[in-house]
């Protein structure tokens, strides 16, 4: 009678496990698209290249939590809720990682940006930073806490950070026309919002997963 119990245990020690190495992926994610911004905004190349150096730790953790969640399904083969559960943490680890990669993007932007004078226009990649980073924070929450309101209210806030890159996007490009001399950089900043907008569609996918999990619902490809 204490086997069913004994398995149950396991299983809960496994999920438990598999849990907190996505939060502390999503911590150290969070931690990388932070620093790329510090360090493109306040020139700051060593910052710059820890957040490069600071990616593998984050790949690492994808593969391990990959490895993790296959295990739990093949040892345990788990139903209903507890399945959505596994499931949409290693997809939630996927798009953390993605998250790392684009600000490790932003990095290798950041170096080059270093090397030239310093542009105004640099300063308005701000609001779009914080637009990209609050997303990102509160969709690692609502997976956290299977808050189904804070999951869903994403998409619409996603929306904002698109205006803003596209309105970021074409106050650079009008500048490019009037100051052709620093034209290279200021496609290095296009780049930097592009970047940070895509950390937002991520953020996005990480709040689907959330709704997955809780609510067994699919809001993909949904307004």
């Amino acid at each position: 009678m204490n086997e069913p119990r004994h398995i149950l245990s396991n299983f809960d020690n496994a999920l438990t496990q598999l849990r907190q190495n996505l939060f502390k992926m999503a911590s150290l994610s969070t931690q990388n698209l932070n620093d790329a911004v510090k360090g493109l905004l306040q020139r700051d190349l060593d910052l710059c290249n820890q957040v490069i150096a600071d990616d593998e730790q984050v790949d690492q953790l994808e593969k391990t939590i990959d490895a993790e969640g296959i295990a739990i399904l093949t040892r345990f083969t788990p139903m209903a809720q507890d399945l959505r559960r596994v499931v949409s943490a290693m997809k939630a680890s996927s798009n953390l990682e993605r998250i790392s990669d684009q600000a490790v993007n932003i990095a290798r932007r950041g170096r080059k940006l270093i090397n030239s004078s310093e542009l105004p226009e640099t300063r308005m990649l701000e609001p779009i930073y914080s637009q990209a980073y609050n997303l990102l924070q509160d969709a690692v929450r609502s997976f956290t806490e299977e808050d189904m309101p804070l999951a869903t209210s994403l998409k619409a806030r996603d929306r904002e950070l698109d205006q803003q890159q596209n309105e970021f996007i074409a106050r650079v490009t009008r500048r490019m026309e009037e100051d052709t001399g620093h034209l290279k950089d200021y496609i290095d900043l296009v780049f930097v919002a592009r970047f940070l907008e895509r950390a937002g569609d991520h953020a996005v996918n990480i709040g689907e997963d959330a709704v997955y999990a809780g609510a067994a619902r699919d809001i993909r490809h949904t307004q």
